[in-house]
């Protein structure tokens, strides 16, 4: 409960964030513009989220005859969730990880990289794809989707107010909340930041959440952060392909060894998330 306290905390800092830069910009009309549009452009984005990052990864759908053990840990998890069973993907390459995407539970996928099959044990892969059930159950591709949308009208807001102080639009004595020139180009410039850090805040809180659900569907939280364990370490130790926008995605950051600290991580630290499964272990 506490995770899906602290992401309503945030969603509402980010609403309130695009309140403050409506008003900076000059009135009501300029904000509910900026956020219609992009409204737009994320909405499609989470109709098709998992045909576009499936096909990304040039994943491929496998039937139970393809592999039958997966099938059944999948069907099980599903069953403990009550939820329908997802589809099951693989992602052909080395690198060791795991995702889920789809709108909701009945349009849901969860992808598995040919690595993660060589890396772990059965035990420790059942762990990684009850995380990701768990993110199913929790609707975190529904939250991270509004935050992406709220993120997105953040950064239309701000390039307005960019543009126009750079063109003199708008005034500091303005009756509707204009800030001014200096102000405005200030504005434009710390809000993208702020969302951002926002967003990967909202991030690293659904992933806590999700270890949490995962553990208590496959009743081995142990499993799940030795596989922890061994995904963050291939990560830091290996330059991987993949693509920054689609990072949170991963049950670890595939960008471990290679990131600019904690501060800018779309995931918790993993030592973090093993210690917290092992406290759910001893209890």
């Amino acid at each position: 409960m506490t995770s899906q306290i602290k992401t309503a905390l945030l969603l509402g800092l980010m609403t309130a964030l695009i309140i403050f830069l409506g008003g900076a910009l000059g009135g009501r009309a300029g904000l509910v513009i900026a956020f219609g549009l992009a409204l737009v452009m994320n909405i499609g984005s989470y109709w098709y989220s998992d045909k576009i990052v499936l096909s990304m990864y040039r994943a491929r759908e496998l039937d139970a005859a393809d592999a039958p053990g997966l099938h059944r840990m999948v069907e099980e998890l599903a069953h403990n969730a009550g939820l329908p069973k997802p589809r099951i993907y693989l992602v052909p390459g080395d690198a060791p990880n795991a995702f889920a995407t789809g709108r909701d539970p009945h349009h849901a996928a969860v992808a598995v990289t040919e690595g993660i099959l060589h890396l772990v044990s059965p035990e420790e892969l059942r762990g990684v794809l009850s995380h990701e059930m768990g993110h199913i159950k929790n609707r975190d591709i529904l939250i991270q989707t509004i935050a992406a949308t709220m993120g997105g009208a953040i950064m239309m807001i701000a390039n307005m107010l960019q543009w126009g102080a750079i063109f003199g639009m708008g005034s500091s004595n303005d009756d509707e909340g204009g800030i001014g020139g200096f102000g405005a180009i200030l504005l434009a410039i710390l809000a993208p930041i702020a969302a951002s850090l926002i967003q990967m805040a909202i991030s690293r809180s659904r992933e806590y959440l999700a270890d949490a659900t995962g553990a208590e569907l496959s009743h081995t939280p142990l499993a799940l952060a030795s596989a922890l364990g061994k995904l963050d370490s291939y990560a830091r130790g290996h330059r991987v392909q993949a693509n920054p926008a689609t990072a949170h995605m991963f049950i670890v950051n595939p960008f471990s060894g290679h990131s600019m600290g904690n501060l800018f991580s779309t995931h918790p630290p993993t030592e973090d998330r093993i210690r917290r499964l092992q406290q759910m272990a001893g209890r």
